[in-house]
């Protein structure tokens, strides 16, 4: 049985669903029908009547669904008003013409399940009656702020996702496209009050803020037309006025008329177009009534909105088609008809008279649409939930003995009260591909679309799926949107619309709190040094990692060179071939000592000592060339104590000759005691004697706390330095203090023998080479300890070879001068004389 109640349907209706047993029904396929008033409606309402009718129909001609059963369906109108919502509720229960609580007459139906209504309050109204009497109240509204602490009233159930979900949504879609200072546009009642303090919270936990909260008032509210349109044209003006591009909308009824009447008072007035980048929340729709007929909807296009996940159920779009208003016994549609195409089916003006033939397809989507809308579809899912549950209930009370599958009649008839858990766990797929089913806060689990409308000159608009957002889906997949498709409003130039409260802080930049000013609101700070930022608008400048350096422009981080002195660099090979040159003239020197070496400068001046001298020389010439190139192990370990042991014997044997001329001279007087000292075995023991103190110091260097590779990351801004660590600093230091005492012993020797009477008097020449090796070495110090990198190792370098080459030339110079060039003097006759 199908019983349809009508009254003024259209702005928000209330579906109260009733079955009979099939068999019984033949006497009862007379529609009952009740003509509405006549009234302003919203046409567009309409096709959520048509889904209801459309699923009841496909119930019924299921034989998988509720056999021998048939769906019934009686319809009443809230007119958004409690007291009629009330009226209506308890008319539903206690029929009669004097509406009695408790006590029922007339006609008997089996009511079960009731769907609706389309607004919050509406479903709150009807819930504190139904709760009261156990009957299940399915509302098809997407977002309740106002019924959502509904824990109490474990009769309703939601065919739409948690509220929750759309603020997590909501926030996500700002986020995505970086809009960070957003308006709010709501009525202002409890409702609006309730979306502001949620969003707002949601919003500062994401570092985004409002600029706004747009109030617009509640046109209930009014008594006085005027005093309404004054409030409509200030808050036109302060639309058209604000630099804030994005607002977020409440999609409730009366938020979508008073956001229409502002732009209509916008437009009367002449104001400066309001363009904006609406973000509507669910079930947003041109839901134009016909005072509304004018409505530019281009202030609309662009706009973003969410939707309940739908689908289009098959072949509801060949229902509409076969639409009629002269064979459909249905006063309403044609009521619908009348208000949708501007006529009447008895007006005498045949201009105005409507001939039924008019196509659903040609009207204005504002005024209806052959696509199923989310609305729509949320009663289509309605219907098949309450059904489901309904022929669960009948098949379990059939495996439990009760009778067959619909044969229920008298006190045998399920009750209303008895389906509550079989819906409570429903889970089904509907004929559109889609499954549903409650979650254990009697909501839908499901998510939400996200659509861009794209408007038209004449009225028409698509919806365009651009996104999706499913709670459900793992963490990172559990919103997605396409920005290439999104079209946005034409003042945009089709770029994405930035809404910041100040123009972004570019890389390079890091924001920076403004005094008294919301936190969206900053100004722009350089990165201090050695920070970065590579993103636009980042809180704080990062450090780049420890092998990296910020660029110039402190807006990345380059990788770090490394740094030490190579044989593939200019200096580098430079140095090397200097150290090979002096090693070169070192050998030359030896092998001219070596083949005059029975000449008397040569053996004036024990040629032991001159051969140790010369080949401990040539031998720091080349362990120069363990500085050069990538330190490794074994090269940080040898270099140091290598060069710090050639060097003191070097020393030691300077030392030694100028010990010796000065025992020469002394073994020469009268009863002098020191010609026991003077020979070979003294001379020796000097040489082995200074150098064993330096190897000791050198081995427990090596013991203690060796030199190893290592990489200093921080020295350098733009360079990693690879260097040889000292290991103990200390040791380093010892090192070269005793090479340092040695030098300085040998030249105040030398420097007071330096007058002795001889021919071939080595001393004043070992003064100046005493002199060259300490004013290098003095100066060593302290630039080593204030260089860095490969100009430390090529300083050491340098150091090496320019005191090793001072003794070299300051020594041997002049006896090769006399050997080569002045050969005459190099004789025994020549000493004698002298």
């Amino acid at each position: 049985m199908r019983t349809t109640c009508l009254s003024d349907l259209g702005r928000s209706s209330v579906v109260f669903i009733t079955w009979t047993a099939r068999e019984a029904s033949a006497c009862n396929d007379q529609e009952q029908l009740k003509s509405p008033p006549e009234n302003n409606t919203v046409p567009k309402y309409y096709q959520h009547v048509l889904s209801l009718v459309f699923a009841v129909k496909e119930v019924n001609q299921n034989p998988k669904i509720l056999p021998n059963i048939t769906l019934g369906f009686q319809i009443y109108d809230s007119y958004l008003n409690a007291r009629m919502t009330y009226q209506n509720t308890l008319n539903l229960l206690f029929r009669q013409k004097r509406t009695v609580p408790n006590y029922k007459c007339g006609v008997e139906k089996n009511l079960i399940a009731v769907i609706g209504g389309l607004g919050p309050e509406t479903s709150f109204h009807m819930a504190s009656i139904l709760g009261l009497y156990k009957i299940l109240q399915v509302t098809y509204s997407s977002f309740n702020p106002v019924v959502s602490d509904k824990d109490h009233i474990s009769s309703l159930y939601q065919m739409a996702p948690s509220e929750g979900h759309q603020y997590t949504g909501i926030v996500q879609l700002l986020l995505f496209f970086q809009w960070k200072w957003v308006g709010i546009l709501v009525t202002d009642d409890d409702q609006g009050e309730t979306f502001v303090k949620k969003l707002t919270h949601q919003l500062s936990l994401n570092d985004m803020c409002i600029a706004v909260a747009e109030r617009m008032p509640n046109p209930n509210d009014f008594l006085d037309p005027s005093q309404m349109f004054n409030d409509f044209q200030n808050k036109a003006r302060s639309l058209s006025e604000t630099n804030v591009v994005v607002f977020v909308v409440t999609a409730d009824t009366n938020t979508r008329t008073c956001l229409q009447w502002l732009l209509m008072v916008g437009g009367m007035l002449n104001l400066r177009p309001i363009n904006k980048v609406w973000v509507f929340t669910a079930d947003w729709d041109f839901s134009t009534e016909t005072f509304h007929r004018d409505l530019d909807i281009q202030s609309f296009h662009g706009a973003l909105s969410f939707a309940i996940h739908s689908n289009e159920a098959e072949g509801f779009h060949n229902f509409l088609l076969n639409l009629n208003p002269h064979s459909d016994a249905d006063d309403f549609l044609r009521l619908f008809w009348e208000q949708a195409f501007g006529c009447k089916f008895l007006d005498v003006d045949l201009d105005q008279t409507c001939t039924g033939e008019e196509k659903l397809e040609s009207l204005p989507g504002i005024f209806f649409e052959m696509q199923m809308t989310s609305q729509s579809y949320s009663v289509y899912n309605a219907v098949y939930a309450v059904a489901h549950a309904l022929h669960a209930m009948c098949v379990s009370r059939t495996k439990n003995g009760q009778g067959m599958l619909g044969n229920y009649v008298g006190s045998h008839a399920p009750q209303h009260f008895q389906l509550q858990p079989f819906l409570k766990n429903i889970f089904f797929n509907n004929s559109a591909g889609d499954t549903a089913f409650f979650n254990e806060n009697h909501e839908l689990e499901g998510g939400f679309d996200i659509i861009n409308w794209v408007t038209f000159h004449n009225k028409s608009f698509l919806r365009v799926k651009v996104g999706e957002m499913d709670p459900q889906a793992p963490l990172g997949k559990d919103f997605c949107i396409n920005e290439k498709i999104i079209t946005w409003h034409q003042s945009f130039n089709q770029v994405v619309p930035l809404a910041l409260c100040n123009d972004p802080c570019h890389p390079g930049y890091s924001r920076q709190r403004k005094e008294g000013e919301p936190f969206c609101c900053y100004d722009c700070a350089p990165c201090p040094e050695g920070k970065v930022s590579n993103q636009t608008d980042i809180g704080d400048c990062l450090h780049c990692q420890e092998n990296q350096y910020p660029n110039k422009e402190k807006s990345q981080c380059l990788p770090k060179r490394e740094n030490f002195l190579s044989y593939g660099e200019t200096f580098g090979i430079g140095l090397a071939l200097l150290a090979l040159a002096l090693s070169a003239t070192t050998a030359l020197v030896l092998g001219i000592i070596i083949k005059n070496r029975n000449t008397p400068i040569v053996k004036a001046n024990n040629r032991n000592l001159t051969y140790t001298l010369l080949v401990s020389l040539l031998l720091c010439f080349l362990c120069s060339l363990l500085f050069i190139g990538q330190p490794q192990t074994w090269t940080c370990t040898v270099r140091q104590t290598a060069f710090g042991i050639i060097f003191s014997v070097a020393i030691s044997s300077v030392l030694a000759k100028t010990l010796t001329v000065v025992l020469a001279f002394m073994a020469t007087k009268p009863g002098s005691k020191m010609r026991k000292w003077v020979g070979k075995r003294f001379s020796i023991s000097i040489v082995l004697g200074c150098s064993f103190i330096q190897a000791s110091i050198c081995i427990v260097w090596l013991c203690s706390d060796p030199p190893f590779p290592d990489r200093d990351m921080h020295s350098l801004p733009e360079e990693i330095i690879v260097e040889c660590n000292e290991g103990s600093a200390n040791m380093f230091y010892y090192v070269l203090g005793y090479m340092g005492l040695l030098a300085l012993v040998s030249f105040i020797v030398a420097f007071f023998a330096r007058k002795l009477p001889d021919v071939f008097n080595e001393a004043k020449f070992i003064t100046f080479s005493m002199l060259v090796f300490c004013s290098v070495w003095v100066s060593f110090v302290p630039t080593y300890l204030s260089t860095k990198g490969e100009n430390l190792v090529a300083v050491e370098i340098f150091s090496i070879l320019a005191s090793s080459a001072g003794i070299l030339s300051c020594i041997f110079s002049p006896k090769c001068y006399i050997i080569i060039l002045r050969p005459e003097l190099n004789k025994k006759e020549q000493l004698k004389r002298k």
